[in-house]
């Protein structure tokens, strides 16, 4: 659950309302049965591919601290409905937020580069509705493990877990079968 002195899923949440430049947005495509406009295929490699797979209806599950401050890591834990390439290495994750009486899924700009088959989340200078400005998150996945550092504004710290199936109640109501079709990467890491 997201709690406002969990500065690490803040930073992490590479998930805040920033709105895509018009070049970051994903072309798209007339859909004939229905005349809506549906976002055009973006093409992925293998890695990417197996990521996409793998944060599709998953539980980022794991802890954080926050630098000086001595004593137990917290623990904090994100639901993340999908990852969608949009273009490059600009990618948009879906993120639920629950805070109080908020429980809602936002989409998230972020940038994925690769390091060989590890890939690497970053988000700098995010700016989140309603909890602030000066995010910025370093995130690295490896297999079924993430790792990284946070900061919000000064304050900043490490974070690390595992990915977990989501519980179908925590996706997005549109889409709850989410985490029945998305099934873990068929390696431990992403483009093995």
């Amino acid at each position: 659950m997201f709690k406002i002195r969990s500065w690490a899923i803040a930073g992490v949440l590479f998930f805040g309302a920033i709105p895509l430049r018009a070049e970051d947005k994903p072309a798209t495509a007339e859909k004939p049965a229905s005349g809506k406009k549906e976002p055009a295929p973006v093409a992925m490699n293998d890695a990417e591919a197996a990521f996409a797979r793998l944060m599709t209806g998953a539980d980022l599950v794991g802890s954080f601290t926050v630098d000086g401050r001595k004593g137990t890591p917290k623990e904090d834990r994100y639901t993340i409905a999908k990852a969608v390439k949009v273009k490059d290495n600009k990618w948009m994750i879906h993120a639920r937020v629950k805070y109080g009486d908020v429980n809602v899924v936002v989409p998230v700009p972020v940038n994925m580069d690769w390091a060989g088959d590890t890939a690497v989340l970053s988000v700098t200078d995010l700016s989140i509705p309603l909890l602030g400005n000066d995010f910025d998150t370093r995130l690295l996945f490896d297999g079924e493990r993430y790792a990284g550092t946070w900061a919000h504004g000064k304050v900043g710290g490490h974070m690390w877990g595992r990915i977990e199936r989501a519980k179908t109640e925590d996706l997005p109501a549109e889409k709850p079968e989410a985490a029945k079709d998305a099934a873990p990467a068929e390696s431990p890491k992403p483009g093995k």
